[in-house]
């Protein structure tokens, strides 16, 4: 070493020591690590600021402080469970009738005589829910009749015992292969390799996309903290697979077509990233995002891609088919490596029946489970449910069949026509617009003039079920079968309720439009989380 640098290097040295010799060993051991932990909450300040915004983390730390205050924590509390109270609407009195230990005799056949009081109770749903019951007719007869009988043939069967009801494993894949066939698994473009399995409804197939995509990307790219990216029409499952999986999720606003905004999504890939989500349609609006420009997106940065068809999966086919213009939303297009489509929805299959489907083996794989070390033995299963009940796969293979290509495109034919009429009758009531432009079968409508939510209250008491929905306030119906024959009854109620909001503007006594509407502007979302818990908790 140079002994100009040597020399440099020793005063350095000198000074460094001479300097810390006024302190105390033990501040001089204790600075690093306070150091280190003022660096460490400022990170984690920093990643809070990131990931909620300026505005929502300086609410937070408000909120925070302010129920600090001796006296304010208890008021909002009791201010929330008023809230929850009238959103429960007499909930309470009702199950303090319900039954909590079991009958010291047994009722035997007796029972079924109880049940049909009980359902007799039920409100009158039919025709006047917003999705909810997906074939036409009533219950005794016709579609509903014969996928009741499936269900009750194959009611004791379990595809977990696959080597005993052999015949309930057939039913599973040809539902999924059928399914598939309808989702572009026969063109080239697919790889030929489109697979997956039947699942209990959109929600687990969403999740085990999700779980399948996050560990398919820690061994193909070794990424230890996964981050998905979705617009924020997308489907609330999302949310539920990043709580259970631990997973970041962000939620990207959409475009002005209330479509995926693919720029905004784009700025949100990073190395962590293992997904991205569209919807055909969302759920929200009826709309298709862009699939095509998501797909090349996926592929461009080699992450999973997932099409929610929760909704579209039994229609968009079939639209396509009748001319109606569907962008391409499929295994067809590059870049999409799962998909979920609901056949308990337009499949018209009992209640509790989805398909997840995989571009290829490799991603299905990891949504399997297979345990070695059991005392009971090896287990394996290939969905979050071990015992499934076989009645339901049954069912769906029973209303794939008895409906046919044909079947479902008559049922399209029905469904779309309809949905054209009431954007149309919409449209034609000058205080209301319709949210966007609807590609099927979900029709929006919000308003400039009247309380959206108040209408939707005079529309309940009318007896229709509707969503409510924000960003922006509006609500929506979702066409179904059941409509068919009442639409123009539908549009005759929706004029009535505008026209009596317009003239006597404010909340009718018992309605949810205050509710709803303070929930939309109150900015402390972590409130409005605590509060549909506490609902949820009193309810089940």
């Amino acid at each position: 070493m140079d002994s100009s640098v040597k020399s440099f290097l020793l005063d350095v040295r000198a000074s460094a020591n001479s300097f810390l010799s006024e302190y105390e060993p033990l501040v001089l051991v204790s600075a690093p690590l306070i150091a280190l932990f003022v660096a460490s909450v400022l990170q984690s300040a920093l990643q809070v600021l990131h990931e909620n915004g300026l505005k929502a983390t300086l609410l937070g730390f408000f909120m925070s402080f302010v129920k600090l205050v001796p006296g304010v924590k208890s008021y909002i509390d009791a201010e929330k469970q008023k809230v929850v109270d009238k959103l429960q609407s007499g909930g309470k009195s009702v199950r303090e009738s319900w039954r909590t230990e079991l009958p010291s005799t047994g009722l035997g056949v007796g029972v079924i005589e109880q049940m049909k009081d009980e359902k007799r109770k039920d409100v009158a749903w039919q025709g006047k829910c917003s999705g909810a019951v997906y074939i036409g007719g009533n219950e005794c007869e016709g579609h509903f009749s014969l996928i009741n009988e499936a269900c009750s043939m194959f009611a004791h069967t379990n595809p977990l015992h696959m080597d005993v009801f052999q015949s309930v494993v057939r039913f599973e894949a040809e539902v999924v292969a059928m399914t598939a066939a309808m989702l572009g698994s026969k063109m080239k473009s697919s790889g030929g390799q489109i697979c997956g399995n039947m699942t209990s409804g959109g929600t687990e197939s969403i999740l085990l996309a999700v779980k399948s995509s996050r560990d398919y990307m820690k061994t193909t790219k070794g990424i230890k903290k996964p981050e998905m990216i979705i617009p924020e029409s997308a489907h609330s499952a999302y949310d539920k697979a990043a709580q259970y999986f631990n997973i970041k999720l962000w939620r990207v606003p959409v475009n002005k077509e209330f479509q995926a905004d693919v720029k905004a999504i784009r700025r949100y890939i990073n190395r962590n990233t293992i997904l991205i989500v569209g919807s055909a349609p969302g759920f929200p609006h009826g709309i298709i995002d862009p699939i095509e420009e998501l797909g090349q997106l996926a592929s461009s940065f080699d992450i999973c891609l997932h099409v929610d068809l929760c909704l579209g999966g039994f229609v968009l086919p079939f639209a396509n088919k009748l001319g109606y213009p569907i962008p391409l939303f499929d295994f067809s297009v590059k870049g999409v490596t799962s998909i979920s489509a609901d056949v308990h929805k337009y499949g018209l299959a009992p209640k509790g029946t989805s398909v997840v489907l995989y571009r290829n083996h490799d991603l299905r794989k990891h949504q399997f489970v297979a345990v070695t070390e059991w005392s009971g033995g090896l287990y394996v299963s290939p969905t979050i449910a071990g015992s499934r009940p076989g009645g339901l796969i049954a069912g769906a293979w029973a209303s794939m069949m008895s409906l046919g290509e044909e079947g479902y495109l008559e049922n399209t034919k029905k469904i779309m026509e309809v949905s054209k009429r009431l954007q149309k009758g919409i449209e034609e009531i000058p205080e209301l617009f319709v949210i966007g432009r609807p590609d099927m079968t979900v029709v929006a409508l919000g308003s400039n003039v009247v309380d959206i939510f108040e209408v939707n209250d005079i529309m309940s008491s009318k007896g229709w079920h509707l969503n409510a929905l924000q960003r922006p306030n509006s609500i929506h119906i979702c066409v179904t079968l059941q409509h068919v024959p009442i639409i123009d009854d539908f549009l005759r109620d929706l004029t009535e309720s505008v026209k009596t909001v317009k003239e006597n503007p404010g909340p009718i006594s018992g309605g949810l439009a205050p509710i709803y509407g303070a929930a939309g502007r109150m900015p402390d979302r972590g409130t409005v989380q605590e509060l549909l818990v506490n609902y949820m908790d009193g309810t089940c």
